[in-house]
């Protein structure tokens, strides 16, 4: 049986017994059903894990006893920062999940022109916070020791003008240029996907003023979440560690 990894905040060191966060306390003790004496995996985001036994468990809390520190780097060497459109429904959350997966290094959610989620005050906050749990869970799932940031929700202009010291890639189903064009080395890159009814022009012509490179995928339009997760894979098979 594949054993579990909790996602714990804060300092850890090896002989600690401490208290699982709440939602860790939740997945273990409710969800798992885990009981005294079963072994589990914590990680914090620095980039360690620790194995621990559970010393006690219950409904509403379930304490651990860390045994020992390992050094685990499960990280991609391309540092790759996604800017996505927000798109509809579970999409956003999907993309996310599987972006983490891939080996993002961050995320940023966008709002353009053709957005067409609205989201503002404490909904916006609370979309936020779920998509950074997303991307917490992930990291629980897939092995990575460190967690991506998902950043605030920016307009896609200041985006864009942000600066930064890497190669910069647009989405574009009408680009002259692929993937496979592309020169090497690339050790970092932001990569900007667009909402379902596309970038306008406009949009299409500042990221070309702040220096991206429109990029061509294939012969076929592809849907916002699966043109995201094609390019990350693609990008990390040319650039990274997948392969």
């Amino acid at each position: 049986m594949r054993i579990p990894r909790i996602y714990q905040p804060g300092p850890l060191e090896v002989g600690q017994t401490l208290a699982l966060d709440d939602d860790g306390a939740n997945h273990v003790g409710r969800v798992l059903r885990m009981q005294a004496g079963q072994a589990l995996i914590l990680f914090n985001g620095e980039g360690d894990q620790f194995p621990a036994t559970i010393t006690e468990a219950g409904k509403k809390q379930v304490l651990v006893r860390i045994e020992q520190r390992e050094s685990q780097d499960s990280e991609s060497p391309l540092s790759l920062h996604l800017g996505q459109v927000i798109s509809r429904g579970d999409k956003m959350e999907f993309t996310i999940q599987k972006a983490v997966e891939l080996g993002v290094a961050s995320i940023t959610p966008l709002w353009s022109e053709r957005c067409g989620v609205k989201l503002s005050g404490d909904r916006l906050d609370k979309k936020i916070h779920q998509w950074q749990k997303v991307a917490i869970a992930a990291c629980e799932q897939c092995g990575r020791n460190r967690v991506p940031e998902v950043r605030p929700v920016m307009k896609l202009e200041p985006w864009l003008a942000e600066p930064f010291d890497g190669l910069k890639l647009n989405l574009h189903p009408r680009a002259r240029y692929s993937i496979n064009t592309l020169p090497e080395p690339v050790t970092t890159l932001r990569l900007l996907i667009g909402p379902e009814g596309g970038l306008s022009p406009g949009e299409i012509e500042a990221a070309a003023a702040q220096g991206f490179t429109d990029i061509l995928l294939g012969p076929r339009v592809l849907r916002t979440e699966t043109a995201a997760l094609t390019a990350i894979t693609a990008l990390q098979v040319r650039f990274g560690d997948l392969g």
